[in-house]
């Protein structure tokens, strides 16, 4: 069995995943990461986007004639989901034990920061004691969440836990206890009114593009609070510069952005009421994926499908 590792990560994986197929009974298996290779022999490609030259390399599936499957290093697929010379079944990596974990805990620290109004006593040290400052508790917050997914599950079940008050938006209706889970046109603006912080998880696609847009950030409360760490294009920044200038919304916290790295000169670094991270919030921890990775590839030579597997039509 060959596996091409579509990526500049192998240095990084190799041993480790190596191990890990060892360990499920895969045993005549070769990693490679020469793409340039005409090899016919390539049955799964390990997929993750490289940037050249600031453009994203453009990928060719058709030539690995006995392709069964490309599996993704990432939650996100919206780079490769359109490649018309990907003919096989895409695998987008589900790893709860790891990058499922990680985004959980970079929201709930960013929702508790704000929750808490951490950040007036970071940047206060000014020898001023404001002890009258109170917060809410978490039964008195209402939180959004758009995106209810094996992210935003996960994210809108601890912050219920925690005694937020939870409204979630998705396509289809989900039942997750703790949280008001709404669909369609209206179910999204009664989600917007009441998020007093609204937190993105959503996949990029056709429907979600700009999803907060001049009309719908216009109906988030006045001083609510965003937090993004779903994809940098379901936010309209043009809109979104208006609303944090106009004081609309509070302040907002992103991890993810329209073009990466954020360009120097980009509003967003000298907002004061703008947090910037670089795309960290979900990180991919190179022993559990190499796990799911192992355990996918078992499964599909098994005939069997691994969770994970995107719905081309659907976009993610």
């Amino acid at each position: 069995m060959k596996i091409l590792f579509m990526s500049d990560l192998l240095p990084y994986y190799k041993k480790i995943f190596s191990e890990e197929l060892e360990k499920i009974g895969i045993k005549n298996f070769e990693l490679s990461d020469n793409y340039s290779e005409t090899d016919t022999d390539v049955e799964f490609i390990i997929y993750s986007p490289i940037m050249l030259g600031g453009k994203l390399l453009k990928r060719d599936f058709s030539k690995f004639k006995k392709l069964k499957a490309v599996l993704s290093l990432y939650a996100g697929i919206e780079d490769v989901i359109h490649n018309k010379t990907l003919n096989c079944p895409l695998i987008k990596m589900i790893d709860k034990d790891g990058l499922t974990n990680s985004m959980v805990e970079w929201c709930l620290a960013h929702t508790l920061r704000l929750h808490l109004g951490i950040d007036r006593h970071i940047y206060g040290q000014d020898g001023i004691w404001r002890h009258k400052i109170k917060h809410p508790i978490a039964k008195d917050r209402t939180i959004g969440i758009l995106g209810l997914g094996e992210l935003g599950k996960s994210v809108a079940l601890l912050l219920s836990q925690l005694g937020f008050n939870i409204y979630g938006w998705s396509r289809t209706k989900k039942k997750i206890k703790g949280v008001n889970s709404l669909v369609g046109c209206a179910g999204l603006r009664q989600t917007l009114r009441k998020s007093e912080i609204l937190i993105l998880l959503l996949p990029l696609t056709d429907n979600t593009k700009f999803i907060l847009n001049e009309k719908n950030l216009s109906l988030l409360p006045k001083k609510s609070q965003l937090i993004n760490a779903g994809r940098g294009e379901l936010i309209d920044d043009r809109a979104l510069i208006r609303k944090l200038r106009s004081g609309h919304i509070q302040n907002a916290t992103l991890d993810v952005f329209q073009k990466e790295p954020l360009p120097k000169e980009h509003p967003y670094w000298s907002l004061p009421n703008v947090t910037v991270t670089p795309h960290i919030a979900a990180d991919t921890p190179i022993l559990s994926s190499s796990k799911v990775l192992a355990q996918n590839i078992k499964d599909l030579t098994e005939n069997r499908l691994p969770a994970g597997v995107v719905d081309v039509d659907r976009g993610y």
